[in-house]
């Protein structure tokens, strides 16, 4: 069973799924690892899920305020040996109530071409693609996505 706990970043399930994501980008982004992981600190992030399949942590992700109405999808992860079981969408799906419970109208995210599986994600999910938004103008490896949540 897949429970979703809405938490912080100071969860240390948050923080030990986030180390594991951060050292299969550095694989998958090479060189450009050092360009995305300047936006992606975790420090103060007040809107953090995690998901836990009977009890041990299996995946996690966090809304941020993008604008006054729109939250940011960030740091969404499944190890590689729990994928397949749906975590991703539930977690997904938790952060855009939240972000609904909050009054927000819309989320945005950014994620890589080099990870065709959060691709798959998002738009199974919903979402659209957009132009590449703020700092991720004109980089040609990342691809921006919004849903509205309405």
């Amino acid at each position: 069973m897949i429970e979703c706990l809405r938490t912080d970043s100071d969860n240390p399930d948050f923080r030990q799924l986030v180390r594991v994501l951060d050292a299969d980008l550095n694989i998958r982004d090479g060189a450009d690892h050092s360009f995305y992981s300047q936006f992606n600190k975790i420090d103060s992030i007040r809107y953090a899920v995690v998901a836990y399949e009977n009890g041990i942590p299996a995946g996690c992700g966090a809304i941020k305020d993008y604008s006054v109405d729109t939250m940011e999808v960030k740091r969404m992860f499944v190890p590689v040996d729990l994928r397949g079981k749906g975590i991703a969408t539930r977690v997904l799906s938790e952060l855009e109530q939240w972000a609904r419970d909050l009054h927000m109208k819309r989320c945005v995210l950014e994620t890589g071409k080099r990870q065709p599986e959060a691709i798959s994600l998002y738009m199974k999910c919903g979402y659209r693609i957009i132009p590449n938004f703020g700092q991720y103008q004109n980089v040609e490896n990342s691809v921006c996505f919004e849903k509205n949540l309405s």
